[in-house]
């Protein structure tokens, strides 16, 4: 029997804990999701950007990048949902065709797997398992992160790739030296940084936090004397790679794929410039494919604005005047108005005539604009050149009014000569192109730009917007800028026969593609920079009301019952988070400052512990939170979801050292773990008493509803029967 030998044999480890914690988070986040099947507060925003994917159709969103979108729109692809919901309310009833379960089920993953996350997390720390279950637990029964877990919505996904990122970092860390493993925790790291950037730009301070962190790891690196250079070196841009390099990387993959998927045209073109919107099928490349490419004297054209503030336009002229004078006495020259319309119309039609010659038509072979070349621009419809002069604007005195010249016989000559200067030329003799060309028109008599003020236009302006020469214009501005959009080459002589050419569509064929890296920069710019109009919503708050709870948020509301769905966390839980992060600060600088006169209270090991649980929780708690004091814009209580989480990891880390390290006699500990043991049933008790309100069922009377209502600036709806 000895020289038999053993068959191959498997050996395997199993957490029973991190698998009870794992199956609760399941069990509480997934549970009737499906419920209620009709549109819950943010689902009617999202929702949107997820019909749109299925219908493959651009849009841009200034809230956030791509990937969080995409995400939700997995779930619908993986539902079969064909898009064809209308997002117009909270609490429209979903038609049969939307694929409820499916669009939840993955922001429900995710707030299920940051329960055992936060396992592990504590884990890395170098705490106790039953430290890392008191925090599972936590996570667990935080009635907030339920509610945000359950539905189409992106918190849980942005904790979830927080959460990810920092264990697998912890991870990488604390690996041996000779294992491989530890770089692809690395990798998992990196990659996770990118997906939560990639979801939220909030993520970013949070990825911030981590690379601060790695800088210092990687600094200790640089100093092991125990090491080569070359083994450094290794280790140094192996990090670089990993954690700069390829969360970039990705970011940028995430933007392709969004592009890619997106190709049709939609209804948020019109923020992008005539080359992006030419890039997309339908809609702009609809009318302007086969246009000549080159400018010519002799084209007709439109020309947009580089600017989309506050609206896309083109520049615009019509048969009217500006007044006499204004309502506060300035005189005009009562010329024609000439204006920046955001429709496309006949009046926006423009003639490239060469001041030397009387022709308005293309010659044979064509003569392209270049940089620099001088030109007149004529409108089509009304024949009257573009012209600026020494009268003050309407509406922004300090430049100069901008007319279709009209000769009233008067000592005001016409002054209608524009220097082409291409901002993105490549050489000083570059032709002016449709759409890729972005163009300056500098006035030759007084050096003042053509340039979109932005302001409206009062009703004799038809409320349109104001254009004007600008004599102190300087650098690069959107606003003075402008491409030909629409193009074709004149062939009429005559007027009647121009205005008919100017109603008919172009016919040469030229194609024009924009690189990625064009598309992705503008994009990425329109969402930095365009805002949509901020407004008072009725349950945004301030930050300063979140550490408290001062507020909620009702997210669903029955039509005709008590049913509904708040957001409001579990105060218990939000009260200890509170007291942790006090207790924890107060521990930190007594120990700093006693270390500082060298008394060392606990061991040094002990020590580096708890500074690095502070950089984690305290340091994940204050880069999610201390920013939105400084943002402009409307906040709800959602935001502070993150901040929350890293703060509840806070409480096991101050318990943990509390019983360890401060309260050394076992009648103190025994004592202080009566006290947790108290606490954990405070927690139960507060989650199951708010869970009506966290579910939405089952549906509580009016009384038990009041009763609910723990602060008087709570927001809690009822129907008294």
């Amino acid at each position: 029997m000895q020289g038999v030998k053993l068959p191959v044999t498997v050996k395997c480890e199993i957490n029973v804990l991190l698998i009870a914690v794992t199956v609760l988070g399941l069990l509480t986040r997934l549970y009737g999701i499906q419920f209620p099947t009709s549109v819950v507060f943010d689902e009617v925003y999202y929702g949107q950007f997820v019909s749109l994917y299925m219908k493959r159709v651009f849009f841009i969103d200034e809230s956030g990048p791509p990937l969080g979108h995409m995400i939700l729109a997995l779930g619908g692809y993986l539902g079969d949902f064909d898009g064809n919901f209308v997002w117009n309310r909270i609490g429209a009833e979903y038609t049969s065709n939307v694929p409820v379960w499916t669009l939840r089920l993955i922001p429900a993953l995710c707030g299920s797997l940051c329960v055992p996350l936060g396992y592990l997390l504590m884990v890395e720390l170098g705490y106790s398992h039953f430290t890392a279950l008191g925090a599972s637990l936590l996570l667990l029964m935080e009635n907030s992160l339920i509610v945000q877990s359950r539905f189409m919505l992106l918190e849980s996904v942005l904790i979830f790739f927080l959460l990810l990122a920092v264990v697998s970092y912890l991870r990488f860390h604390k690996a041996p030296k000779s294992s491989l493993w530890r770089w692809l925790w690395l990798f998992l790291s990196g990659a996770s940084c990118a997906f939560a950037v990639g979801v939220k730009y909030m993520g970013l301070f949070t990825y911030l936090l981590l690379l601060g962190l790695a800088a210092v790891h990687t600094w200790h690196v640089i100093g092991d004397k125990t090491l080569s250079n070359g083994k450094v070196l290794v280790q140094v841009v192996v990090r670089f790679l990993v954690l700069v390099v390829m969360p970039a990387v990705l970011y940028l993959g995430f933007f392709y794929v969004h592009l890619i998927l997106l190709y049709r045209s939609g209804p948020h073109d019109q923020m992008m410039s005539s080359a992006f919107q030419a890039s997309l099928e339908g809609g702009l490349s609809r009318i302007t494919q086969g246009q000549p490419l080159e400018v010519a004297f002799g084209s007709q054209v439109t020309l947009r604005s580089a600017s989309s503030k506050p609206l896309p336009c083109w520049l615009h002229s019509h048969k009217a005047n500006y007044p006499i004078r204004y309502e506060n006495g300035r005189g005009s020259s009562h010329q024609q108005q000439v204006t920046c319309y955001p429709f496309k119309d006949v009046n926006n039609w423009w003639i490239i005539k060469d001041p030397s010659r009387q022709s308005l038509v293309v010659s044979s072979p064509p003569r392209p604009v270049r940089h620099g070349d001088i030109i007149q621009l004529l409108h089509g419809m009304t024949s009257r050149f573009l012209n600026t002069h020494d009268v003050a604007a309407p509406m922004s005195p300090h430049s100069q009014e901008v007319s279709g010249y009209i000769d009233f016989n008067v000592s005001m000559p016409a002054q209608n000569l524009w220097r082409v200067d291409i901002t993105n030329r490549e050489s000083d003799r570059d032709v002016w192109k449709t759409i890729l060309s972005e163009v300056r028109l500098i006035h030759v008599n007084t050096s003042a730009v053509l340039k979109l003020s932005g302001a409206s236009l009062p009703d004799w302006g038809f409320r349109q917007l104001e254009v004007v020469g600008d004599k102190i214009y300087k650098g690069y501005q959107q606003s003075g800028v402008w491409n030909v959009e629409e193009h074709r080459y004149g062939r009429s002589h005559e007027q009647k026969e121009r205005e008919l050419e100017l109603k008919s569509p172009t016919h040469d064929d030229i194609s024009r593609n924009l690189t990625f890296m064009a598309k992705f920069i503008e994009l990425q710019w329109k969402m930095l920079t365009v805002r949509n109009e901020e407004s008072e919503h009725k349950y945004s708050s301030l930050p300063l009301e979140w550490i408290t709870m001062d507020t909620n948020i009702a997210y669903w509301l029955h039509p005709s019952s008590n049913a509904q769905i708040h957001l409001i966390g579990n105060s218990v839980i939000w009260t200890l988070a509170n007291l942790a992060l006090f207790v924890y600060v107060l521990l930190f600088l007594t120990y700093l400052l006693r270390r500082r006169r060298k008394i060392e209270d606990i061991p040094e090991a002990c020590w580096e512990q708890l500074v690095l649980a502070g950089v984690v929780c305290s340091g994940g708690w204050i880069v999610n939170y201390l920013p939105f004091f400084l943002m402009e814009k409307t906040l709800f209580l959602y935001h502070y979801l993150p901040a929350l989480t890293f703060q509840i990891l806070q409480i096991p880390v101050v318990v943990e050292h509390l019983y360890t390290h401060v309260l050394r006699s076992p009648s103190q500990q025994k004592a202080f773990g009566g006290v947790i043991l108290a606490a954990l049933c405070s927690v139960y008790f507060c989650y199951r008493t708010f869970s009506p309100l966290t579910y939405g069922k089952p549906e509580l009377t009016s009384e038990e509803l009041a009763a609910l209502r723990w602060r008087e600036s709570w927001d809690i709806l009822f129907r008294k029967r």
